[in-house]
């Protein structure tokens, strides 16, 4: 993994806090993007932090030229970056349906947009997308959250055809329900067994699984689900 320098979304807390440490610890160089790293712990020389609120487009496109341009030798984007929010569509604004679209689709593709030409000019690149299963199946109120994860799905397996013979490889990895500070701000949460939530752990373990497979082996997807599904409202 030392030969590994990862562009992380999201990575100042829940799964991107726990991909970005399980890289540190095996030797990769880790760029982290989010909104706020000042709530985060996580210390280390070979992690160097930008702060940005990836659904304002200006912004983003801006920081990710200058990434770019700082560190010219990433080769891996892990895109993780992005919220829950919940409840009858009509409930929400038009700002709020386009603010989420924003951070949990669209900065996705954005991201992605910008590395694929640095990944083509150094002839290989890595691209793990953290989807959901909200990616799979609709379900009640998450009309906003399935639309974005099902997007988010199909923008992967496009751009696996769009790169195919490029030595780019792109999956993505679908968890259920995880333990994380996700659902802080939600009226549900897993169950309070233990086998109502996936492992923070076994998620970066699989992230660093597929990227340390032969470059001759490509995983376009991963589903992860908890032994059991029962949530707790709060």
């Amino acid at each position: 993994m030392k030969d590994k320098c990862v562009l992380v979304t999201g990575s100042s807390s829940g799964i991107g806090y726990e991909i970005t440490s399980k890289l540190l610890d095996l030797g990769a160089k880790v760029i982290g993007i989010a909104r706020n790293h000042d709530k985060s712990n996580l210390v280390h020389k070979n992690y160097i932090t930008y702060d940005c609120d990836v659904s304002v487009r200006d912004k983003l496109e801006i920081l990710l030229k200058q990434i770019l341009k700082n560190h010219p030798q990433i080769n891996c984007l892990i895109s993780n970056a992005g919220y829950g929010d919940f409840g009858p569509l009509e409930n929400f604004s038009t700002l709020q349906i386009h603010n989420f679209m924003a951070a949990n689709l669209t900065s996705h593709i954005i991201i992605t947009k910008f590395l694929l030409p640095h990944f083509k000019r150094n002839k290989m690149g890595d691209v793990i997308f953290i989807g959901s299963e909200a990616g799979l199946l609709g379900a009640k109120n998450g009309s906003l959250y399935c639309a974005a994860k099902f997007g988010l799905r199909g923008f992967s397996q496009a751009l696996i055809k769009d790169v195919a013979n490029k030595n780019i490889r792109v999956s993505i990895i679908n968890p259920g329900m995880v333990r994380t500070p996700f659902f802080d701000n939600l009226n549900f949460e897993p169950g309070i067994d233990k086998g109502n939530a996936l492992s923070i752990k076994d998620i970066s373990s699989t992230v660093a699984c597929v990227l340390n497979l032969s470059r001759d082996t490509i995983v376009d997807e991963i589903n992860l689900s908890p032994s059991k599904n029962a949530i707790k409202i709060k």
